[in-house]
């Protein structure tokens, strides 16, 4: 049996390494609006969420370029690592220090395919996101060193966002989009899927070691589709049915891809259950209603996007979406605690709050 001194030296050394490594872990994001914090308010694009009443429950009441009425996905994870919100990548003010929080590179209206969002002119797709994660590494060298710089990398969590729009805004765009006639839907998500990979490869390649990849939510069950597809006000048929591909083929490469590489690199988190659930039943979640949103106006309040003349509700945290496309704060906040604490049936391989025991170690 250990001394009394000997286990209080391995404690507060555990302690020691377990502070250690939560305080410097760094937090990357990349995708589309469901991540993006405001890198698209130094573009060019009608993709953008800069105006009111976007942020009328951000800290600052006063919008940020989120889609929501506040936090968004990455802020809630940032706060449940401890961590400060990491600022857009084309943020004057990621510079110094505030570069090794990490950084966010997401874009509203990208998707996985290069022709997704063309509509919306100058976004960053998410080529170029990769090459600005590139572009940051090296702009940490210059602080820190090389080899500091890969391990910063290397032990930071990553999130990625992509898919919905490759069907949103590309595959049922227009009613004979490209894309559809030259797939049929079974085939382009496989295709896109496909594409996914590569991503993930090349992510892995930047030196990413933990991966978080959210799948698309029920995109059929968003207002837009209940205004524009739905008749009696259940979910879209087609764009759900995409859903239902989508998230499984996702879950499968990411298993393929950690076989393939011998460790548990990506963890795939369902969105579309995780939001299923309180679009089933949204009283059983505190809210009165999943079919319409906040912020709109037509039928669900699912027609065009969220302006100042738009239709408000005076109570956001009773709405599960807060425009005809996001969810709300209060509804980020369920989907992180499922990605911090679901079962498998959400995550896969494991939830976040497992892997960050394990990196603790």
């Amino acid at each position: 049996m250990p001394s009394p001194i000997f286990a209080t030296i391995f404690l507060v050394m555990f302690i020691g390494t377990f502070v250690t490594c939560t305080e410097a872990r760094a937090f990357f994001v990349f995708g589309d609006s469901l991540v993006d914090n405001g890198n698209n308010n130094y573009l060019l694009t009608s993709a953008r969420a800069d105006s009111p009443p976007y942020g009328i429950d951000y800290p600052t009441h006063r919008p940020t370029g989120r889609f929501s009425n506040g936090f968004n996905i990455p802020d809630l994870i940032s706060q449940e690592l401890g961590a400060e919100p990491t600022l857009p990548y084309l943020d004057p003010e990621l510079t110094g220090d505030k570069l090794l929080v990490g950084a966010n590179f997401a874009s509203a209206g990208i998707g996985i395919l290069n022709d997704t969002g063309v509509q919306f002119a100058n976004i960053i797709r998410i080529s170029q996101q990769l090459q600005n994660f590139e572009q940051y590494q090296a702009r940490v060298s210059a602080l820190l060193g090389e080899e500091q710089t890969q391990m910063l990398v290397n032990k930071a969590l990553v999130l990625i966002t992509l898919g919905g729009n490759d069907y949103v805004n590309n595959y049922f765009f227009t009613p004979l989009s490209a894309r559809r006639l030259q797939y049929n839907l079974e085939d382009f998500s496989v295709y896109i899927i496909s594409e996914y990979r590569k991503i993930l490869m090349r992510l892995y390649d930047l030196g990413a070691r933990r991966v978080l990849v959210t799948g698309s939510g029920p995109l059929g069950c968003v207002p837009s589709s209940l205004a524009s597809r739905s008749t009696n006000g259940e979910c879209a048929e087609e764009p759900q049915r995409a859903s239902a591909i989508f998230n499984p083929l996702l879950v499968e490469m990411i298993l393929s891809l950690n076989q393939e590489l011998g460790s548990d690199v990506f963890v795939a988190a369902n969105a579309v259950d995780m939001q299923n659930d309180f679009i089933r039943d949204p009283q059983a979640f505190g809210f009165i209603t999943s079919k319409v949103a906040c912020c709109g106006q037509g039928p669900y309040n699912g027609v065009g996007i969220c302006t100042a003349a738009s239709n408000l509700c005076p109570n956001r945290d009773l709405y599960a979406f807060w425009d005809p496309f996001h969810p709300t704060e209060r509804a980020n906040k369920i989907i992180v605690q499922t990605i911090f604490t679901g079962s498998d049936k959400y995550m896969t391989p494991m939830n976040l709050s497992t892997i960050m025991a394990i990196d603790s170690l």
